[in-house]
């Protein structure tokens, strides 16, 4: 068994975060453990409030989980603040934490902010250099390089300049396409495109985390990283095919639609 850790944002509603990353670790065979770095209330029709957690206690989480049990992966998603960053930073980097992937949450789906703006060039700084690989949204990749919008034609341009920050490799998903959800991997050398079409599918809630904490989990499982983002991408569009109203709003994706029927 392989042992994955996430550490990110709790989703009261059980659709993206910590319970989207853990659902998705089980779904693909390995043991899922976390680090909370803030606490959510939140529903199927947005985020009502955030609580960060203290600095100490994400590291106490870290420690904790790397003093008793061999970790494989590590999926960083929202990080909040930028104390909270640089502990995260500084204790993955003391326990030689490997295949790191890293998701720079910033806004959730219904506009909310969960990353502070103060906080956006200690991301860059500290996190992104460690990833294996990052996997900014379109949304995402235009805040960490601080331009106004961003297309297919350019994706190529910002994964580059994406690179320069320092992460072995950068894939930029391109769920936010008008047409197509096409997502692009760029290692340093080549560039790889993952076509998919658009789903017709309202129920799209925790996409983002599902995807890049199957990537940590294939990774993990010594898949390479090319292998990792096709068989991600492809138990994703599965798991939207399969998602599921769910309260009165945008609801989550089927993280176990291989397994059980809805």
């Amino acid at each position: 068994m392989k042992n994955l850790l996430t550490i990110a944002g709790s989703d009261s509603s059980g659709g993206a975060g910590i319970q989207a990353d853990l659902k998705t670790f089980s779904a693909l065979g390995v043991y899922g453990m976390s680090v909370i770095t803030a606490v959510t209330a939140q529903n199927t029709l947005g985020v009502d409030e955030v609580a960060e957690i203290d600095r100490d206690m994400v590291k106490a989480q870290i420690d904790a989980v790397f003093k008793d049990i061999p970790v494989h992966g590590v999926k960083i998603g929202m990080v909040s603040n930028p104390e909270i960053i640089k502990q995260i930073a500084l204790s993955l980097k003391e326990w030689k934490a490997p295949n790191i992937v890293v998701d720079p949450v910033m806004i959730s789906k219904s506009g909310y902010s969960l990353l502070k703006p103060e906080a956006v060039e200690t991301l860059k700084r500290e996190l992104l250099p460690m990833a294996r690989v990052i996997t900014p949204n379109l949304p995402e990749a235009c805040c960490l390089l601080g331009i106004e919008a961003l297309d297919e034609e350019g994706m190529e341009f910002a994964a580059q300049e994406l690179h320069r920050l320092g992460p072995e490799s950068v894939l930029i998903k391109g769920g936010h396409l008008k047409g197509a959800a096409n997502d692009l991997l760029f290692d340093g050398d080549d560039f790889s495109w993952f076509k998919a079409p658009h789903l017709n599918q309202k129920h799209t809630h925790g996409t983002g985390c599902t995807l890049s904490s199957a990537i940590a989990a294939h990774l993990a499982l010594d898949y390479d990283l090319q292998t990792s983002v096709q068989k991600s991408k492809d138990y994703l569009f599965g798991a939207i095919e399969h998602a599921f109203p769910l309260g009165h709003g945008v609801g989550p994706v089927h993280h176990f639609y291989r397994m059980v029927a809805r």
